[in-house]
């Protein structure tokens, strides 16, 4: 079982093709929205009589009344379910109803917004992440994020890739050469940059620029990989190749996906969990989860339906 808070987090620089920088633009965090409450359903945990170690480190997740307030407004309300290891789940629901709220509580990242309160218990891998032991950095090498818009940092493509390793204090080149040529591949951007890896980042197209952001977060070796909407701002081909990435990665990693996208949900992903406000005076909540198939051919609840067929949202 891996356990997040072991993981180093010094920072060393290493001798490589270009110099490390640190970098000097961070993701941008958008205010969060207000949002409202459906009743709580929780999926069944599947049996773990079956599951292999090499599962296990994966990541699993378990949410049990998991609650997200901003400044004392309450934006998601008892949320609980299973995220199995070595699976693809699919976040859908309209804007507003919590989804990249709840996936910034999986590696807390909505630590960095200020009047943010997280409630419930979030385990990974048997280990509650909000524990003090656990260093968010730390945890957060181990379960990776790709946001909605590509946030390569103002480095070459070698050393944004590198940039996690190092960080972990690998200093050897030819170890970290192997890396960033792994990750690349993995990301199924290397043959496109293979011979310009010390090109300037900001060069690369869209599309390029978030299978880099990809291959960064690979780079740390995670067993969970959160996408946030991460085709939004790309044309069908790039898209396309995201969507191929992922299904290449899904035999060795946890993927938990943010979309609007119902046919890319329906492509990409084995379980699907709808999500929804019902009214802007509560908070929003978790309607139901389930396989994906059934999600989008036989949903138990007619609200499901409704989303998925386009009357709303």
């Amino acid at each position: 079982m891996v356990n997040p808070a072991n993981t180093a987090n010094a920072t060393a620089d290493t001798a490589t093709d270009t110099p490390a920088e640190a970098p000097t633009e961070a993701p941008v965090h958008k205010a969060p929205e207000v949002h409202t409450v459906v009743p709580e359903h929780r999926a069944e945990r599947p049996s773990t009589s079956s599951t292999s170690d090499a599962d296990s480190k994966s990541g699993h997740f378990e949410l049990e009344k998991v609650s997200v307030s901003y400044g004392g407004d309450m934006a998601l309300k008892d949320v609980s379910f299973y995220i199995e290891p070595r699976k693809v789940t699919a976040l859908i629901g309209p804007s507003g109803c919590g989804k990249s709220t709840l996936l910034r509580c999986l590696n807390r990242m909505n630590d960095a917004i200020d009047g943010v309160k997280v409630e419930g218990l979030i385990s990974l891998n048997g280990e509650d992440i909000n524990a003090k032991a656990v260093d968010p950095v730390s945890l957060r090498m181990y379960v990776g994020q790709v946001f909605q818009r590509p946030n390569p940092f103002p480095l070459s493509i070698y050393d944004n890739v590198a940039f996690g390793p190092r960080t972990q204090g690998i200093r050897k080149k030819d170890e970290l050469d192997e890396i960033v040529i792994d990750s690349l591949k993995k990301a199924a951007i290397y043959e496109e940059v293979k011979n310009s890896l010390k090109k300037h980042a900001f060069e690369l197209s869209g599309g390029q620029q978030q299978r880099l952001c990809i291959a960064r977060a690979l780079a740390t070796k995670p067993g969970v990989l959160l996408m946030d909407e991460p085709c939004s701002a790309l044309d069908p081909i790039s898209t396309g190749m995201i969507e191929d990435t992922v299904q290449q990665l899904r035999d060795s990693m946890t993927i938990v996906i943010v979309t609007h996208n119902m046919q890319q949900a329906a492509r990409v992903s084995d379980s699907t969990a709808f999500l929804l406000r019902e009214s802007i005076e509560e908070p929003a909540g978790l309607v139901e989860i389930t396989d994906t198939t059934t999600m989008f051919t036989q949903p138990r609840d007619k609200r499901t339906e409704n989303y998925i067929t386009g009357r709303f949202g």
